[in-house]
């Protein structure tokens, strides 16, 4: 299959192969999406099988409106609020579904689902050609870095997806905030740009501390059970700038080449000759660059070692960390053990 890479003004060819049955990865505020027709069991199957993703691994429900929501699910009066508050926008909302108005395929075999209408205009506008909704889990192979540029995509699916629809670099770099609104109190299942803090005003006090997925249970959204964020280079993070120093040293005498993933100022302390990949200047800029920079670490497979940078685990840094945790399979620098 060749990988077509569709411009803004060939958005009716991408919408066509939707409407055809085909993937077509595309754009939003967030990462790069992998879309299907969500009414169309056999196509989000494609995504499925493009991802390598496991089959109890729930899709998110991309609109282009909440009266499309209105079609599958019941959304409560806390829901519309949220709606009103932050549609379009990186926020994902998990609703009961409408018995038989959703494919199990794309629940995950649940009677809930997770919708989301992105910032993005374009992809807006691709689900308003399309006629119909999307799914659209994060546009990467399952287990690996999430894409956020059209390169990224292509590097993991050029020849398995239809196309991609390009409308340049994401703006956030992290997937959306989940909230799942079946819960009382509603529940944030994955951290993301809009924190508890923003959403606690709307619709009063949010359960913030993340449910522990059992080996038999089907997760109720995406990143909450399975390996995730992975570069092919074991991740080790440092928590503390004063452990830097030590931090290097111990990299130094590992038995594998390492490289460095952190802000500019940190980056002044790593020797002229390691690879290194710049976060920029502070947590939105490392947010934004964080996918981005693991995946870079791939493109030079002789890195088998990544020191990254941590920041504190609140407010935007709560999703920064959510995503950095996962790809380190939580592997933390301990200056106490060296």
């Amino acid at each position: 299959m060749e990988t077509k890479v569709f411009s803004k003004e060939e958005i009716a060819d991408a919408a066509a192969l939707i409407k055809a049955g085909e993937v077509v990865a595309f754009p939003t505020e967030t990462v790069y999406g992998l879309g299907a027709d969500a009414t169309d069991p056999t196509a989000a199957e494609k995504v499925f099988q493009a991802k390598h993703r496991p089959a109890d691994n729930p899709l998110i429900v991309t609109v282009a409106d909440p009266a499309m929501v209105a079609k599958f699910a019941t959304i409560t009066p806390a829901a519309k609020q949220l709606m009103a508050a932050f549609w379009p926008g990186p926020l994902t909302i998990i609703l009961p579904i409408i018995p038989g108005k959703l494919s199990m395929i794309v629940t995950g075999g649940l009677q809930t689902a997770a919708f989301r209408m992105p910032a993005n205009a374009l992809t807006r506008e691709l689900i308003t050609l399309a006629g119909r909704p999307i799914v659209g889990p994060s546009a990467n192979l399952s287990g690996k870095p999430s894409g956020t540029r059209p390169a990224h995509v292509l590097h993991d699916f050029d020849g398995a997806i239809a196309g991609v629809l390009d409308d340049g670099p994401t703006q956030v770099g992290v997937e959306s905030t989940v909230i799942d609104m079946t819960a009382n109190p509603p529940a944030i299942l994955r951290p993301g740009e809009i924190t508890a803090a923003q959403l606690e005003p709307i619709i009063g006090p949010v359960q913030t501390d993340q449910h522990k997925v059992g080996a038999n249970e089907t997760p109720k959204a995406p990143g909450m059970k399975y390996k995730h964020y992975a570069p092919n280079a074991q991740v080790v993070i440092v928590d503390h700038p004063a452990d830097w120093p030590l931090a290097l040293q111990w990299a130094v005498k590992q038995s594998a080449p390492y490289g460095v993933l952190a802000t500019d100022e940190l980056l002044t302390q790593v020797p002229a000759a390691v690879p290194t990949y710049s976060l920029g200047e502070d947590l939105t800029s490392a947010t934004h660059n964080l996918f981005a920079g693991l995946r870079w670490f791939d493109l030079h497979p002789t890195v088998k070692l990544i020191l990254a940078e941590a920041f504190s685990p609140t407010g935007l840094g709560a999703a920064y960390m959510n995503r950095l945790n996962k790809s380190a399979g939580n592997t933390h620098f301990d200056r106490d053990t060296q």
